[in-house]
């Protein structure tokens, strides 16, 4: 399964795009991972497919855990600072929207 978002900002003038976000819902056979990039940086919060396991935060889809949180508020927290971005201006696909404890 897999969903989309984009967030179509817009610059300091009011023209163009300023550092949309990208969001790729995804579940493979043990994980659903929520990853997000921004100008060719990504951030991954991803939990067990059961749904109960605690959120891993890594630097992309198959890095290297950085930490674990218990609320997906606190995982999004930490992914938007990674990415340099305010954790408002995440996109949450629907899918996802119910990760986290």
């Amino acid at each position: 399964m897999s969903d989309t978002a984009g967030d179509e900002g817009v610059d300091a003038d009011g023209k163009g795009e300023a550092n949309p976000i990208d969001a790729c819902y995804e579940e493979t056979d043990g994980e659903r991972r929520l990853t997000f990039s921004v100008d060719g940086t990504e951030a991954t919060v991803a939990q067990n497919v059961d749904g109960y396991a605690m959120l891993k935060v890594r630097p992309g889809p198959t890095g290297d855990e950085l930490e674990r949180y218990y609320g997906f508020d606190m995982a999004l927290d930490h992914a938007a600072e990674l990415l340099g971005v305010a954790v408002a201006d995440l996109p949450i696909p629907e899918a996802a929207a119910d990760m986290g404890m």
